[in-house]
């Protein structure tokens, strides 16, 4: 089916670039699920075309027809400076399926490739797909990862690796650097039309506001403020936390170096081509504020169709201030419900944050330590638990023990009640980077079954699957340096 962006010009009609002798690396039918594909046996598509669709090979399926696919041009900031338009560079969206936006990722030049190649390798295409995919396992929202498709196509990174053709999902693909870009060249034409289409198809009810583009700013600061509070509750870290890697929709986009937490580093950087640590863990609820400050910028001409700049700078201001109280807000629930406790003491955010000091002294596992947590009994002798071997200081978590049995005591909750609750909220499964690495490494010998085993687990983090025990555990030494930097 053909796509139009309803006449909004920063886009370029552009075909995906062939790649020699395509093969299946990876195929989500869940993901598969939400466009309708029918799969066969082997729970890939029935129709063999998609193979070729899902490469950049032909455009056409026995259900549909992707006449049009089109780059989009963006600007935006990275690394806290202005880079002026960027654009999609190795991207180009297919069309709408089925209320999904098709993207190929990876399928060749396009006309905002700059000096790159329009390539990704296959390394970082089994990155996303994973890590898409595990995300909309732990429930947080995420453009999604519809299949990786393989060739032996050289591609030159820091060393030459092979091709691959990430195929990923979303309702949209709109991103701050959308607006971004149409302000910056004060094309307010262009940036009313885009804001008109997301109110329209994404935020309907923004409609009826009486300030419709303040109140789509608005939804969309607090989706993102949300967003990155649950990031903070799982351990995730981005790690290129650019206005242009900004979903409009506050979903998690653009898998690069991002990283799970192993041992708790409150200060941790998971790109380290992020010499200074703009991105590290701590400092992400911060950037994204910073972000939102740059789509408010952005807003700021859709406000004076109607106000005056001071008004107009006044009502935007106001409403930048509702991102950090959202953010604490969905951060002191998420932690309150990590730790099992159903009633607001405000003792609670101190104890909290006692707690992620003394897992940052000892570089105690960040997801282990939390997901053990459920299994304490509030009856049980401090003594007795066996957490407590896991840090330096004996005598700081015996008393922060000490003092968190006797507030989950003053709960209504029994202590089965409270342990289904905290495994709700308490993965015990996420991608490590020594698992993803270890799937990657296997494929790059033509061997794609730990990609599917580690698909099987993560759409299921919650459970305690004592069949994949090991892949709950913590890095041994040695596979705790992995480093990924923003070429992934």
């Amino acid at each position: 089916m053909a796509f139009t962006l309803n006449g909004i010009d920063a886009c370029q009609i552009t075909l995906p670039t062939p790649i020699p002798d395509p093969y299946w690396v990876a195929f989500s039918p869940s993901s598969a699920g939400l466009v309708n594909i029918d799969l066969n046996s082997s729970n890939l598509p029935e129709d063999p075309a998609w193979l070729a669709l899902l490469a950049g090979n032909q455009l056409l399926t026995k259900q549909y027809e992707f006449s049009n696919p089109i780059a989009t041009a963006y600007s935006g900031h990275q690394f806290g400076v202005w880079a002026g338009q960027l654009g999609d560079g190795r991207a180009i969206l297919l069309g709408d399926i089925a209320g999904q936006e098709l993207q190929l990722k990876g399928a060749g030049k396009t006309h905002y490739s700059r000096m790159g190649d329009g390539r990704a390798v296959l390394r970082s295409s089994i990155r996303e797909f994973l890590c898409s995919e595990a995300m909309h396992g732990l429930g947080i929202p995420t453009t999604r990862a519809l299949s990786v498709v393989g060739s032996r196509l050289p591609v030159l990174r820091e060393e030459m690796e092979t091709a691959a053709v990430c195929a990923r999902l979303a309702p949209s693909f709109i991103r701050i650097g959308h607006f971004e870009h149409y302000s910056s060249l004060k094309n307010i034409t262009r940036l009313k039309e885009l804001a008109d289409l997301l109110i329209a198809d994404h935020y309907p009810h923004c409609q009826s506001a009486q300030e419709p583009y303040l109140e789509l700013f608005r939804n969309i600061s607090e989706r993102n403020a949300k967003l990155v509070a649950q990031w903070q509750a799982v351990g995730f870290c981005h790690g290129v936390l650019n206005s242009d890697n900004i979903s409009a929709l506050g979903l998690t986009i653009d898998y690069g170096p991002f990283g799970f937490l192993d041992y708790f580093q409150i200060d941790h950087i998971c790109n380290h081509s992020d010499h200074g640590g703009r991105y590290a863990y701590h400092r992400q609820p911060q950037i994204m504020h910073w972000n939102m400050a740059c789509l408010a910028s952005a807003f700021l001409p859709l406000l004076e169709l109607k106000h005056s700049e001071n008004d107009s700078q006044t009502m935007l201001r106001n409403a930048l201030q509702e991102f950090p109280l959202t953010y604490t807000d969905t951060w002191q629930k998420l932690f309150r419900a990590k730790l099992g406790l159903q009633t607001m003491v405000e003792e609670d955010i101190l104890l909290i944050e006692r707690l992620l000091q003394a897992l940052h002294d000892s570089k105690v596992d960040f997801t282990s330590f939390f997901r053990e947590l459920s299994d304490i009994s509030s009856q049980m002798p401090v003594k007795d638990i066996s957490l407590r071997n896991n840090f330096i200081d004996r005598a700081m978590i015996d008393e922060w023990f000490k003092d968190y049995l006797e507030r989950i005591k003053t709960e209504t909750s029994s202590d089965i009640e409270r342990s289904s609750l905290m495994k709700l909220v308490n993965p015990k499964f996420v991608l490590r980077n020594h698992l993803a690495q270890k799937a990657i490494e296997m494929a790059q010998q033509d061997n794609y079954s730990e990609i599917q085993k580690l698909m099987t687990i993560l759409a299921t983090p919650f459970n305690d699957q004592p069949q994949h025990e090991d892949y709950a555990k913590p890095p041994h030494p040695g596979e705790n340096h992995i480093e990924v930097s923003c070429s992934s």
